[in-house]
């Protein structure tokens, strides 16, 4: 059973640090390309960060880059989103996605940023 199941979500206050993580289980987690993705209230899901499978590619949308940095751990099947300096329009559900042959994706985790 494919799951992808992320944490780390919460309210933080302006220019405050997450950390999300996406604990990936029942398919070869180190073939597979890894994004994060974020959907805010009323608007279209959109691509945040991603790695390639062997982990020496990384991408940013414009907006996040500089202050987000996506990483991934093999042995532990994880990949994580380090979040900093955030701010208010940060504010989403971020979602977790595995691609390659198939395409999986996370329950999404909740960020609020606000004072």
């Amino acid at each position: 059973q494919v799951q992808l199941v992320e944490s780390g979500g919460g309210l933080v206050q302006p220019g405050g640090s997450l950390r999300l993580s996406c604990v990936a289980s029942g398919f070869t987690f180190s073939t597979y390309a890894m994004r994060w993705y974020r959907q805010a209230p009323g608007k279209e899901r959109v691509l945040v960060a991603g790695i390639s499978s062997g982990g020496g590619r990384t991408t940013y949308a414009d907006s996040v880059k500089g202050r987000f940095t996506i990483s991934r751990d093999q042995a532990k099947n994880t990949v994580y989103l380090q979040m900093n300096s955030l701010k208010s329009e940060d504010t989403a559900v971020y979602y977790c996605n595995a691609v390659n042959r198939y395409n999986y994706w996370g329950q999404g985790t909740q960020v609020t940023v606000s004072s």
